[in-house]
């Protein structure tokens, strides 16, 4: 009973937080916009001009918030609640002298909220041909009462509270007490909290600061990298398995593409890591703080070439070293935590892993269910819908068209999920109860790893409407058609994108390892390749003819995808039996 209400409370904390950071998420290229017109045509920008800097002050006092509240309404109440949102917005903007992101962030739901209310109270009674009127007539006379209320009443009181809460922060910045911060924002954004305070919290009072002094470190608390750079390499190095062979491909996501979820499984499955990204992140926001590190705008996704990007001119260097003292910091930290406890990393995740593929899909896996018959839609649900959930859509969109399924496969953020029979929702085990709320006829897949999750293959089997292990056997790993019986090497090529080459080369070092093939594996640059007549070359379809253009007398072999390709097992198994 207690584990529930906990749930149940955290499934509300998440909620609070996911409609909060859902009306600023979506208008984030506004505010990149802004960013940009400001980094580049204020006076003291990159090409001053003072034309083009008479937009910054109304896209910050105007657009902006008129967004936001459009959003917010129609989050609560579609179409016309976005309407009556940005009208009752319009009331706070003018109300007040500074940006009202915040006032837009009330306003907005609070106009969805009330054409929801009426709209559930009289549409029924609406005599046949007056629809259109009474709609037209309720959505510009609430919204006119709510910009009203918002002019006279909302707008001074959120005036009053953004400054109290933007004098907090300056106290803060003074007092030298903004690290601290990350101790609770480092574990809040593994419970999926990190949008809801990114962007439900931080970047309007970011914002706020930015439109005083130019920059705001306040972007950069929860989007700096470095504290799970630095986790993700400490598995790299020192972690076991699967969790070992996926880390450098989550690395590339995460530091690269901004995606933050990628990280939270390898923390939650070894709680002690909490300890490493707190590490990372105070250290990280001390740096920031030391040498007066800040951002013009949010840096949305997490990547570091999105924080680059809306950093003020000059100011790269100790942006730059705030990452890497935060990846340090996190590394050394989650270093002595995995290599004092190698074994017990070994059991939980590996045999966990193995544990879910053996498990039946009635038992496990399929929130009860033995079958997915009628299911027509998946949709990869997550709490922004963008990043995380994409990506786990891609994977899953591969393996239904590969078994050649109808079932079509979307990404969704959980706010915007909708209640149906026939679709199949996957998520993460984190999100689950909400998703679950919002849409409860559906059927539920909770996964931990994007990258490695055995379910995939769970969903494509039972839609196939077979086992499991039938599946395997009815698809036998493809015939080679050239002989390996001299090869004493395993190159795998790649051109400038080594990502691929990187987790290719994880694949088949597991493969090698569960098969006790001890076969020297090396990837490199296409125009670095050299091989001889017993060295297997590896390259993806686009690279082939160039490879064996360069070594033409090595044994080639031709693969779509350098990470997931049944050829590996096809040409370990040849080895073994020459071996």
């Amino acid at each position: 009973m207690e584990q529930t209400q906990q749930a149940s409370l955290k499934a509300k904390v998440q909620k609070l937080g996911s409609t909060l950071s859902s009306m600023v998420m979506p208008n984030i290229g506004a505010l990149i916009a802004w960013g940009v017109l400001t980094a580049l045509f204020i006076p003291d920008g990159y090409l001053p001009n003072e034309s083009f800097a008479s937009m910054v002050g109304p896209m910050l006092t105007y657009l902006i918030p008129l967004l936001v509240g459009y959003t917010g309404g129609k989050v609560i109440a579609g179409e016309r609640g976005a309407v009556v949102g940005a009208i009752a917005t319009m009331g706070v903007i003018v109300g007040t002298e500074i940006p009202m992101i915040m006032g837009a962030m009330i306003m907005g739901p609070l106009g969805g909220f009330t054409i929801k209310k009426f709209d559930a109270m009289f549409q029924s009674k609406i005599k046949t041909g007056f629809e259109m009127l009474v709609n037209n007539f309720s959505a510009g006379l609430i919204g006119f009462a709510l910009a009203l209320v918002g002019f006279q009443a909302i707008g001074p009181v959120v005036d009053r509270l953004t400054q109290a809460m933007a004098a907090g922060v300056e106290t803060i910045l003074n007092a030298q007490l903004i690290p601290l911060t990350n101790i609770f924002i480092e574990p809040a954004k593994i419970l999926f909290l990190n949008n809801a305070i990114n962007h439900g919290i931080l970047t309007p009072l970011g914002t706020e600061q930015v439109s005083e002094t130019g920059r705001s470190i306040l972007f950069l608390l929860e989007a700096n990298p470095g504290p799970g750079l630095g986790v993700l390499l400490a598995f790299t190095l020192f972690g076991k398995g699967s969790a070992k062979s996926t880390a450098p491909g989550a690395m590339i996501i995460h530091f690269l593409g901004g995606i933050h979820e990628i990280y939270f499984p390898y923390v939650m499955m070894k709680p002690l890591l909490f300890l490493a990204v707190i590490s990372g992140g105070v250290s990280g926001s001390f740096v920031f703080q030391l040498l007066g590190a800040g951002l013009r705008a949010p840096a949305s996704p997490g990547s570091i070439i999105a924080i680059l990007a809306m950093t003020p001119m000059g100011s790269y260097l100790p942006v730059i070293l705030g990452v890497v003292a935060g990846a340090a910091a996190s590394f050394a930290v989650a270093a002595v935590i995995l290599k004092a406890d190698s074994k017990e990393a070994v059991d939980t995740f590996e045999e966990s892993v193995k544990a879910t593929q053996a498990a039946k899909l009635s038992a496990k896996g399929l929130a009860g269910q033995t079958s997915l018959t009628g299911i027509q839609h998946i949709i990869f649900a997550c709490d922004a819908g963008m990043g995380s959930s994409a990506m786990g859509a891609s994977i899953l969109r591969k393996k239904i068209n590969a078994a050649g399924l109808p079932q079509d496969v979307t990404n969704r953020a959980i706010n915007n999920l909708t209640d149906a029979a026939n679709t199949l929702i996957v998520t993460q085990e984190e999100l689950k109860n909400r998703a679950q709320q919002k849409a409860p006829n559906a059927t539920f897949v909770a996964i931990e790893n994007f990258l490695n999750s055995p379910k995939y293959d769970e969903i494509v089997a039972t839609l196939s409407g077979t086992d499991l292990k039938e599946t395997v056997v009815a698809k036998p790993a493809p015939v080679l058609d050239f002989d390996l019986a001299n090869i004493n090497e395993i190159v795998l090529v790649h051109d400038d994108r080594k990502g691929s080459a990187t987790m290719g080369q994880k694949v088949v070092e597991r493969i090698l390892e569960r098969e006790a093939l001890d076969i020297p594996l090396r990837k490199v640059h296409i125009n670095e390749l050299e091989a001889t007549p017993q060295t297997l070359v590896i390259s993806k379809n686009s690279l082939t003819q160039a490879a064996k253009q360069k070594v033409p007398a090595a044994v080639h072999l031709s693969v779509d995808s350098l990470i997931t390709t049944p050829k590996y097992e096809s040409v370990v198994a040849n080895l073994k039996q020459i071996a």
